[in-house]
This record gives C-alpha cells, structure tokens and sequence, in this order.
C-alpha cells in the first residue's frame, strides 16, 4: 500500500494567540499541526489552531459518515500547547475516538496532567464529561507507537524489551526526550512508507549543535523546528526586549544548523514569537533561507504533500 503523508499547520505560534491585522500572512494561533496518512489522522499538540482543525475533522466524518478518530500527541503541557483542547469539539462527541500520547510529569500521569486544563473554576467542562472516548498513555523514548491499518488499532511498544513485529505500512512514532526547555519537552518523529517528519518545538541550540536532536532527525523529510527568536533578540540586543537565553528556545540560524547538519530535506519553521509581526517573521525567514535554502516559515494553512 502507497499513498501521501501531508502535513498541515494549524496554529503556528507560541506563548498565546495574536488575532489581528498584523498577524493575517502567517497566523496568530498557537501550536496545532495534523499529519493524515492512509485515513489516519495525527494531532501534533493542542494550541488554539486545533479548535479550527476541530470543526474541520468533524465534517470531514460526516461527508464520510464515519466518527472521528485520531491520535494526539502531546509534546509538552504548557499552556500554548493545551489551550485549546478545552474547545476541541470531536471531544464532546460520543462516537470520537481519541489516543492521546504525552509526557508523564513528575510521576504523574498524562491523564491527571491534562485534568488540570480543564477544572473548576478555571473551565466549566471536566475531562470526564467530555463524551469520546479518550484513551491516554504516557510516551517515553524507550516506546514507539505503531498505528496499524484498521481503526482503533493503535498499541505502544517497549524498543528494548518487547517484541513486536513491524508493518510496512504501520504509521510509527517515536519520541526523544529534550532537556532543552524548562520540565523538558517530547520531540517527535512520525515515519510511514519511506517518508518522515520530526516535529521539534521548543528547544533550544547548544554549543555545536544538539546532537541527540540531529541522530534522531536523521535524514527527515520535513524538520519542524522551533524558531522564536531572532538572534538580536536572544541575545538582548533587540531593543525593548529581554534577551531570552536559557527560556528554551531558538533562533532561525539554530534550527538551520540542525537541519544541515541531521540532512532534512525540507526545514520548516515554527512557534513564532507573538510579538513578530508578519514583516518581521517574512524578514526571518528570507534570512534563514540563506543558511538553509529549503526552509519555509510556518504559516497557518501551509500543507506539505509527502
């Protein structure tokens, strides 16, 4: 079986959504993208972009007169990458099935973490009271997850110590832990059929490029690459702002290094600073692109078509 794996940004930014005229070219929502594969789709967090993606899945079903199914995953719980699941419509439905995939914290679960978002008096909605069914695992590096061709067949494997068998035409998943922002943070990379992707929001560049970060990327198809920053204001030479070192992020030229050096194809970069506008974010990416020439700036309704 062949097909297409396309790649579609939803929420591009981070720290809290932008809405208004200086925002229209690339987007003021924060970080949602959806991978679809052989009728399967995948959720790369839950900013707001996925309350769009949300409307959309739901008449895409019904056009198909099927529920929604979809696995989501999580690469970290801060508040731009989970506020919008609270308004994730498919939620509400009895008939959606979600696999939801993050990191545990302290020893807690990924349930608890994300009953959290959704609590009283904060949110009038429990987790519990959201009808699909919600079925929610915590990811580690040492697990990859397999989705196979039929609905609902979605299992988690040990790498090491548990035997499995790999389909070729099973969607796989696995995940590198990244100390390279603050709790840490899940980079995620999907392979399906030859083609990949390696989401990597929220790290930040080392001295020499990160290393764990260019093995596991290796030779991706598309890098998603977090790119707040310009290099003046990282550096607190922007006038007006802070310089951002050690808040687990980076700059364009950070994110063009790993590409380079890990051989992606096609490097795309993500979780723009809320308070770029849209001539700032198209001056970074043209600079970027002098680094790296196949690099794009993310943008919400870009689709990458693999």
């Amino acid at each position: 079986m062949s097909g297409a794996l396309t790649v579609k940004f939803w929420g591009v930014r981070g720290s809290y959504p932008v809405p208004g005229p200086t925002t229209v070219r690339f987007g003021g929502n924060t970080a949602c993208v959806e991978l679809r594969a052989d009728g399967h789709t995948l959720i790369l967090d839950a900013g707001t972009g996925i309350i769009g993606l949300g409307r959309e899945l739901l008449m895409r079903h019904k056009a198909a007169g099927t529920p929604v199914h979809a696995t989501l995953l999580f690469t970290h719980m801060h508040h731009d990458h989970t506020q919008g699941f609270p308004f994730f419509t498919p939620a509400y439905a009895g008939a959606t099935r979600l696999d939801i995939f993050g990191p545990g914290i302290f020893e807690r679960d990924l349930e608890r973490i994300l009953s959290h978002v959704l609590v009283s008096p904060t949110f009038p909605v429990s987790l519990e009271e959201m009808n699909a069914l919600k079925v929610m695992r915590t990811m580690r590096e040492t697990k990859m997850i397999m989705i196979g061709a039929d609905v609902g067949n979605v299992t988690m494997h040990n790498l090491f110590h548990e035997p499995f068998d790999q389909n070729a035409d099973s969607i796989c998943v696995r995940a590198l832990h990244s100390y390279a922002h603050p709790s840490g943070v899940l980079v995620y990379r999907i392979d399906w059929q030859g083609k990949s992707v390696v989401f990597a929001t929220d790290v930040e560049g080392y001295i020499h490029i990160d290393q764990r970060l260019v093995d596991f990327a290796r030779d991706a198809d598309v890098l998603i690459h977090d790119a707040q920053y310009t290099e003046e204001h990282y550096q607190g030479k922007r006038p007006g702002f802070p310089t951002t070192q050690g808040w687990g992020h980076s700059t364009p030229a950070m994110a063009c290094a790993v590409a380079k050096e890990c051989g992606a194809k096609q490097l795309v970069l993500f979780h723009h600073d809320p308070q770029y506008d849209d001539e700032t974010l198209t001056e970074m990416e043209a600079e970027a692109q002098q680094h790296f020439a196949s690099t794009l700036m993310a943008y919400e309704g870009l689709e990458l078509v693999l």
